[in-house]
């Protein structure tokens, strides 16, 4: 049997249980909507458009954070690798701000930024930066000696030394720290479009909450949920096991 006919009837033993509990349990819509109910709420959803919108939205503010984080993470990760001052100050410093939740800061937002796209853009750079930050410097960290060695050797340095030997052999950890700092983003996105304006599938969930619809809510889960899975297996895990098959690691 293939993973994928397994997933198959994983998913299809799920909806089936779903759907009997919430016809049976006897508990009003709005709590526990059936299956069938959820799907015809996301069908009409996606038809009128109003779930394409909302998804375009925070796909978009998503796509810029998380470039943004990544750049960010990158450069202050090779600052720590290269430099002790930076690693014992920055990189300390760094460590304290990862652990902090990133939603923490929309308070901070709002009051430089007002309630808008760039108050949610800023926390989604947030929640990403940091757990780069800190995987980019533990990729460069881990380089082996003996290629930088042999490097040298050959006489590489400077910015050639670093896009020839240090990047390229980084590469694999940081593809795990890009499948770390994504999920980050997307719950720095859902938080702050939770709390803010302007659209986008958090506010559609502060929506369904609002009337009770449970039924809306969950369609946006599930459309979460998708997304996720869709990046996480098409994206990142084809990227990782190119980069894998390229070291000769698979």
């Amino acid at each position: 049997m293939t993973t994928a006919l397994r997933r198959i009837i994983f998913i299809a033993i799920i909806a089936v249980i779903w759907e009997a509990t919430s016809r049976l349990s006897g508990l009003p819509a709005f709590m526990f909507p059936s299956l069938s109910q959820v799907l015809t709420t996301l069908f009409h959803g996606i038809v009128d458009g109003q779930i394409l919108v909302a998804v375009f939205k925070s796909l978009s503010r998503l796509l810029i954070g998380f470039a943004i984080a990544i750049s960010l993470g990158v450069f202050l990760g090779y600052l720590i690798w290269r430099f002790k001052l930076v690693e014992d100050t920055l990189g300390f410093l760094v460590t304290a701000l990862q652990s902090i939740p990133s939603i923490v800061w929309f308070p901070l937002a709002i009051i430089w930024f007002g309630l808008n796209d760039i108050s949610i853009l800023f926390i989604v750079t947030i929640g990403a930066t940091w757990t780069m930050t800190v995987s980019a410097a533990s990729g460069f960290k881990n380089v082996p000696t003996l290629y930088q060695r042999v490097a040298k050797t050959f006489g590489s340095k400077g910015f050639h030394f670093v896009r020839t030997v240090i990047l390229p052999a980084s590469v694999p950890q940081m593809i795990s720290g890009l499948r770390i700092a994504w999920a980050f983003s997307w719950r720095a996105l859902m938080a702050g479009e939770l709390l803010g304006a302007g659209g986008g599938l958090g506010q559609m969930l502060e929506m369904g909450r609002s009337l009770g619809q449970m039924d809306l809510v969950i369609s946006v889960m599930i459309i979460i949920g998708v997304i996720g899975t869709i990046m996480d297996n098409i994206v990142f895990m084809r990227l990782e096991k190119s980069v894998q098959r390229k070291w000769g690691l698979n």
